[in-house]
């Protein structure tokens, strides 16, 4: 029930590749990609992948008798890539891919973005949480593998890592990684909060707190890191506490269905079984899959309840 709140985690850590060679870059690329970046940043993905697109096109030299068809659509066939700034178009449109949830199409552009710049250890950090998304955990790690194998002081590969390493059940290697992370850089919210679940992982409960708190001294919006205390509280049987986070996690993020099947499971020991019930109908609507699991918890809250603890 933790883990999954650390995949969310990925995509704030995924910064975009902006250093390119502006000598060899025609100027329109330059401009079509700092347009591209903009309209990223203000939610217009679409169009993003379509500045981003043009960038690439106009940044490579084309083969034009295999690079479009007799209607003039255009093909990466036959493309010679002249310039690095390239690469960096793929990386950011995979990037924006990623955001629209196209996780093949990612990859795919991650996978161009290598082959121009087989060096750059951000790509492959990008393209593990791509392979992590459609469920390829061991070519994930392996990507973040080679992304601290080219930068040993990569402190965002530590983080991912760390918490790719709890989704494949290994506590001790993630609480490793996430050290090193905090090692290299304190001030950042995601390892604090991932080290957090890993310590829930470990029912050391007051030490997943500390770092759920460190989370949101640095970042008090983080709703995942209220999600994380408020599920530490509700292990520790401090429900009033636990409700408060919860209901703060859903205020900054609505989406978040573990924060109302925490807060159900909280209100069922509390015996507000009607107000449970609310909960846990918007928990299945956002997340119908967790039926089984959501079932066995609320069985397992009642025996509690009745025997008095948690």
């Amino acid at each position: 029930m933790r883990r999954y709140a650390i995949l969310f985690a990925l995509v704030s850590l995924l910064l975009p590749i902006t250093v390119f060679s502006q000598a060899r870059t025609p100027e329109a690329a330059v401009n079509l990609f700092k347009n591209a970046m903009k309209k990223g940043g203000s939610g217009d993905l679409d169009g993003a992948i379509e500045d981003y697109t043009r960038a690439i096109r106009l940044s490579s030299h084309f083969d034009t008798s295999k690079s479009s068809d007799s209607l003039g659509n255009f093909s990466t066939e036959g493309v010679t890539v002249v310039d690095p700034f390239t690469a960096n178009a793929y990386n950011n449109r995979g990037l924006t891919r990623f955001r629209k949830n196209d996780f093949a199409g990612a990859i795919e552009d991650f996978n161009e973005a290598l082959k121009i710049r087989p060096g750059v250890p951000d790509i492959y950090l990008n393209r593990a949480a791509a392979l992590r998304a459609q469920g390829d955990l061991q070519g994930a790690m392996r990507d973040l593998d080679h992304a601290i194998a080219l930068k040993s002081d990569f402190f965002k590969a530590y983080n991912n890592r760390g918490s790719l390493k709890l989704d494949l059940d290994d506590p001790a290697g993630a609480l490793v990684d996430l050290n090193r992370a905090l090692e290299l850089n304190t001030s950042i919210p995601e390892p604090y909060y991932q080290r957090g679940y890993v310590f829930v992982r470990q029912k050391e409960y007051d030490r997943g707190i500390a770092d759920f708190d460190r989370a949101l001294k640095l970042n008090p919006e983080m709703a995942w890191a209220y999600q994380g205390r408020g599920t530490a509280y509700m292990y520790k049987g401090k429900m009033m506490e636990a409700i408060a986070d919860f209901n703060r996690a859903i205020e900054l993020d609505p989406k978040i269905a573990w924060a109302y099947f925490n807060r159900g499971l909280t209100k069922v020991f509390l015996g507000q079984e009607s107000e449970a019930q609310k909960d846990f109908d918007i928990c299945l609507k956002l997340r119908p899959e967790m039926k089984p699991e959501l079932d066995q918890r609320i069985t397992l809250a009642r025996q509690l309840r009745r025997m008095g603890n948690l």
